[in-house]
């Protein structure tokens, strides 16, 4: 399997009761039992049991060392918590996954891995999962997915005051910088903490910064003690942009070597330490573009394959032999977006084109006409026009600095949500 398990899902609630039985005399053992109550629903043991399992074996694919069972058990309990917290939102509010948008997500994941949905299943009975615990795991986790887009992505506003602003920017410049695969570690401060409550925060994430300087696991530490909804993942936030994070942040990572870790870095949740785990250089705003236009013919009821292809070939010669294009494109083209156009399909990148379209286009000289091919729309014939590499357009530079600055917004705006919703749910923790 290309990817683990764990690298395509991320296990949520697998509430089973596990007995287990000798055949000749039954063991006594205890009985499931409630380990929170949250709001209108409950967590057993068996889920926390279930949840903490996984987490071990996860971490030991990792040959990480294993935090204290106490605060791996409270790490464990945390993340439940807060996901029933959103499913049970998601249940109020209505969202359902249907069965055939689940197949479609299960059908999604196979592919990423090169496999058919019965080769996933056969991988993940191999790592110890039916194909029936997944699909509700995706459910689960598409339902929070949904819940989140909500309840916190419709609380983001961006003005255009602020595009143009991020644009003009150091960070707006930094689109063409490199990336970081990060981890962090939070030692959360609450917002009414005292100041005896902030110097403690201040004097535990001081303790852990120093164990790190000595060569202690950044994932195992960040398991035993963050705050951040990523604890259990080791701390690890993948992929970033300097411009994606918040200050002062963006300043502090361009400075850090592959492997080394922040000093400590006062934010409005607390206290926190971020791990460069890997970087890889940046993307360019630079486009290959192509002019191109073309005429599509369809096979019909009435017109067969080999009909079709038939009027594709004359189509060719007439272009040929002396006759324009244009006109043609508008009289036999059943492409309804560009025929009217004379089949111009105007500057477009090859990446938006389907693979067959795109293949001949990229071997047709500037200029010049291709002979008929066939894509899963029909035969085209293509003219290639022009190409140019390009910067990417105003509107395509706004587009790209509103979705980092959403996207910077996102992820305070979710993390200030989930305490909310954990502050003001009713929870009894019955351990």
């Amino acid at each position: 399997m290309k990817n683990k398990l764990s690298d395509c899902l991320r296990p949520l609630l697998l509430g089973a009761v596990l007995l287990g039985a000798s055949s000749a005399q039954a063991a006594v053992q205890p009985l499931n039992r409630v380990v929170a109550i949250v709001d209108n629903d409950v967590i057993m043991q068996s889920q926390l049991d279930e949840r903490i399992r996984e987490v071990e074996q996860t971490m030991a694919k990792r040959g990480a060392q294993m935090p204290p069972i106490e605060a791996l058990q409270q790490q464990v309990l945390e993340r439940l918590i807060t996901e029933n917290l959103q499913l049970q939102i998601g249940d109020r509010s209505g969202i359902r996954i249907a069965d055939e948008e689940l197949n479609q997500a299960m059908e999604t994941i196979a592919q990423r891995n090169n496999m058919s949905l019965d080769q996933f299943a056969a991988a993940l009975r191999n790592d110890g999962l039916s194909l029936q615990t997944a699909r509700e795991q995706i459910r689960r986790e598409m339902v929070i997915s949904r819940v989140r887009q909500r309840r916190v992505a419709e609380r983001i506003q961006v003005t255009d005051q602020e595009v143009q602003n991020f644009l003009a920017s150091d960070l707006g410049k930094m689109q063409l910088s490199e990336e970081f695969h990060l981890a962090n570690l939070l030692i959360a401060v609450s917002e009414g903490a005292s100041s005896s409550e902030i110097q403690a925060a201040e004097r535990k994430v001081a303790e852990i910064h120093s164990q790190l300087q000595s060569g202690a696991d950044f994932g195992q530490l960040a398991i035993a003690n963050s705050a951040s909804e990523n604890a259990l993942e080791g701390g690890d936030i993948g992929w970033r942009k300097a411009a994606q994070l918040p200050p002062p942040l963006d300043q502090v990572i361009s400075n850090l070597s592959v492997g080394g870790v922040t000093d400590p870095i006062r934010t409005p949740g607390g206290f926190m330490i971020i791990k460069l785990l890997e970087k890889r250089g940046g993307d360019t705003l630079v486009r290959d573009e192509v002019h191109v236009r073309h005429i599509l013919i369809k096979p019909s009821e009435i017109r067969s394959e080999a009909e079709t292809k038939r009027l594709a070939e004359r189509l060719y010669q007439r272009i040929t032999s002396g006759e324009d294009f244009a006109e043609l494109a508008k009289s036999f083209s059943e492409d309804p977006g560009s025929a009217l156009n004379g089949g111009d399909l105007n500057w477009i990148d090859p990446n938006a084109l389907v693979p067959e379209f795109r293949e001949v286009m990229a071997k047709t000289p500037t200029g010049e006409l291709s002979k008929p091919f066939k894509s899963p729309y029909g035969w085209h014939v293509l003219e290639v026009l022009g190409r140019r590499a390009t910067d990417s357009s105003e509107k395509f530079r706004e587009q790209q600095a509103l979705n980092i600055l959403r996207n910077r917004k996102y992820d305070e705006e979710l993390q200030t949500w989930l305490r909310q919703i954990r502050d003001e749910a009713y929870v009894e923790i019955k351990l």
